[in-house]
């Protein structure tokens, strides 16, 4: 049971690091197309070497199989035997996919489909079968180059010692002596056994001398060493990859069998007297394809409720609980004895428990905290298909890439901004003619930009392409009956009706647009997240999207309000400010509706007590206070009767427990024990117009 609860946990490592070695393909892949660069290739193809050694392994061999036809190709590229085309980095590109949805197969223990491989294996071999391309351009090195990346030589007769002329290598001898703890790292020798038969005939004789009596035998340890004799003119590359799992727990040597053109029968060399050849000569070497070094979370495929955490994080998290344990027992004598003179030992160590307390809550919160970098690293590959398919020329500029937010926030982040990004692309940039034409570069810019403004995170997604077309948005909405036809609206606002459901400026209907969905969604997991979205835009000159998030969706960075003998929380980043009205900025819409004049723009008021049905301290708006916030591009005002303090809180779901209330987010206790409800600023307006008569349009 031990043994196979270890070989899961050693598996489940293997495909967290087989999604890392695919993101350093892509990754490597994509940036082909702009400079073919040799240290980029070898980087490429140690990544697919690893993911065939580890999948032939643990006997994935429909992973492994294919992934040696795309090995093939990377290997003629880096020794220089073939080209880096476009054609070839696309087919690669489609392999990465291929290889990641087998991965995600049987990591899901579901059987590997190959119709993809199949279907690839055709156009791996098409492009193998070109013979003696050159590139068009050099193949540059940008480091030292690897022994095995070096141009093959051109063949000639190999020399056996004592220059005894030889035709060719006929066969390899293999003395493969592994160390006790073999099995601890779940190799199986037979596995290599049967790959290294797959390659010719194979001969193995075992030997038993390291087998100790029976009394002291451990049956966990490996006593064999072997002898092999592979039959065939095999590379020798091709032999020792083989061995690649268990080259840093063996002694392993190679000697190669060459065929004497008179004799016509094998040539061992080093039998008994000659030294062996070395396990990785110079014209043969590779890089060990040990496991890729493990980054802080596996982004793809792998297991979306677990996190790896960086060593430093854990090491802080254990020395504060060692803190905590230190004033705990500093705080426990008083519960044994208390003296009133100890008092001010006692307000030490109450101010300590404080101070370990938020630090520790301050740790656990950055061991759920990732770089945006996960998410941004989709992108390069979707701007490379998309534009592609699209006939344009897009550069992506990735920056802030190592700010952090919380783990969840992350993952539901994604998919709006593969929204935005794809609007952007298929939207905002011009084809290169029409970007000629208006005095631009070809090649279009979109940015995805990343920084931390207060207790948030902005996302911005900028693009130089042709802006938003104020007036062509306007026409369509007021064809739509969404806009009155006398209604003048600010750029803000016009710009924020491509978040209404169902809206589209489209003319034709493809697979990226044209539906009128998308950018609603957008919208609304963002503020699901307890965001907000803006748009900037500049018809002619480009665009930016600006997305505000909190930093975590366990903590929010709260102003507390009072209404009567109720506390309720508000989110800092939805309100705008608080003001004291007079009387003369208040005004009513046919009775129906209070509205406050709130510089240009007149604001409708939200009475909390009425929503809510309770008893405020006073019904006069003049001797209350305003809260302006805002969501979703558009702003109201609550009524309130106090303003208290600015503090971080725990939200506490409702649902788990009691329905959905519209207006409510959560829930959170106070220091003293009471209990105060979190508003949810997008709920609220919502559910303020439903209970409103007439259709009143909210300021932006």
């Amino acid at each position: 049971m031990t043994l196979d609860l270890e070989m899961e946990e050693i598996i489940k490592v293997f495909f967290e690091e087989s999604f890392e070695c695919l993101d350093a393909m892509e990754s490597g892949l994509l940036t082909l197309d702009t400079t073919a660069d040799r240290e980029t290739i070898n980087t490429i193809f140690r990544a697919a070497h690893s993911i065939k050694g580890g999948a032939g392994t643990f006997g994935f061999m429909e992973i492994a199989e294919f992934t040696h036809s795309v090995e093939t190709l990377l290997d003629e590229m880096r020794n220089g035997m073939r080209a880096v085309t476009p054609d070839a980095v696309q087919v690669l590109l489609q392999s990465v996919d291929v290889i990641r949805e087998m991965t995600q197969s049987a990591q899901a223990k579901q059987p590997i489909l190959t119709v993809g491989a199949d279907a690839l294996n055709g156009e791996l071999a098409r492009i193998l079968a070109q013979k003696n391309v050159v590139a068009a351009a050099p193949i540059t090195d940008t480091a030292a180059l690897p022994a095995a990346a070096a141009p093959v030589p051109p063949k000639s007769a190999p020399q056996a010692p004592g220059n005894v002329a030889v035709t060719s290598i006929s066969g390899w001898r293999i003395h493969f002596v592994p160390e006790l703890t073999l099995f601890e790292t779940c190799n199986d020798p037979m596995r290599i056994f049967a790959e290294l038969a797959g390659l010719g005939r194979l001969d193995v004789t075992a030997h038993t001398d390291r087998i100790p009596p029976l009394p002291t035998l451990d049956a966990t340890h490996c006593y064999l060493s072997w002898t092999l004799v592979l039959h065939g003119a095999i590379e020798q590359a091709r032999v020792i990859e083989v061995f690649d799992w268990v080259e840093t727990v063996s002694k392993i040597s190679y000697e190669p069998i060459y065929l004497a053109p008179d004799a016509g029968v094998p040539s061992a060399v080093g039998a008994g007297a000659a030294a062996p050849v070395a396990a990785r000569p110079a014209a043969a070497a590779e890089p060990a394809a040990a496991p890729a070094a493990p980054l802080v979370v596996a982004k793809a495929g792998s297991d979306a409720g677990s996190i790896r955490v960086a060593t430093e994080k854990v090491d802080a998290l254990i020395n504060l609980v060692g803190e905590l344990v230190i004033t705990q027992s500093m705080l426990g004598r008083f519960a044994e004895k208390y003296d009133p003179e100890d008092l001010e030992s006692l307000r030490r160590g109450l101010i300590q428990l404080a101070r370990n307390t938020r630090e520790l809550q301050e740790s656990v919160m950055q061991i759920r905290m990732l770089p945006i970098g996960f998410s941004f690293n989709r992108f390069p590959r979707l701007v490379h298909d998309l534009s592609r398919k699209l006939g344009k020329k897009v550069e992506l500029k990735l920056c802030g890439e190592n700010t952090e937010l919380d783990k969840t926030v992350l993952e539901k982040i994604g998919d709006p901004l593969v929204h935005l990004v794809r609007n952007a692309l298929d939207h905002g940039m011009e084809l290169p003619d029409k970007r000629l034409a208006a005095g631009k570069s070809e090649t279009g810019t979109l940015e995805l930009n990343a920084f931390h403004e207060g207790g948030s995170i902005i996302i911005e997604v900028k693009d130089d392409g042709a802006g938003l077309n104020k007036a062509r948005i306007l026409a369509k909405a007021r064809e739509r009956g969404l806009v009155e036809p006398d209604e003048q609206l600010s750029d803000e606002q016009i710009y924020n009706l491509i978040f209404v459901a169902g809206f589209s400026t489209a003319d034709t209907v493809s697979d990226l647009s044209g539906r009128g969905v998308g950018m609603d969604v957008v919208r609304r997991n963002i503020n699901d997240l307890g965001g907000h979205v803006q748009i900037f835009s500049n018809e002619g000159v480009g665009s930016t999207i600006r997305i505000r998030l909190p930093l975590t969706l366990a903590i929010l960075e709260g102003q507390v309000l009072r209404v009567g003998k109720e506390i309720y929380v508000a989110s800092l980043v939805s309100i705008i400010e608080t003001v004291q009205p007079t009387r003369e900025h208040l005004s009513s819409v046919a009775g129906r509706s209070e509205l406050f004049k709130h510089r240009d723009s007149y604001l409708p008021i939200i009475r909390l007590h009425d929503l809510f049905d309770i008893e405020p301290d006073t019904r006069d708006i003049a001797k209350g206070l305003l809260v302006v916030v805002e969501s979703d591009g558009r702003r109201v005002s609550i009524l309130v009767d106090e303003l208290l303090a600015q503090q971080q809180v725990v939200i506490k779901s409702l649902e788990t427990n009691f329905k959905h209330v519209p207006g409510l987010a959560g829930a959170t206790i106070h220091g003293d024990g009471t209990v105060a409800l979190i508003l949810d600023i997008p709920g609220l307006i919502h559910n303020f117009l439903e209970r409103q008569s007439g259709r009143i349009e909210l300021a932006a």
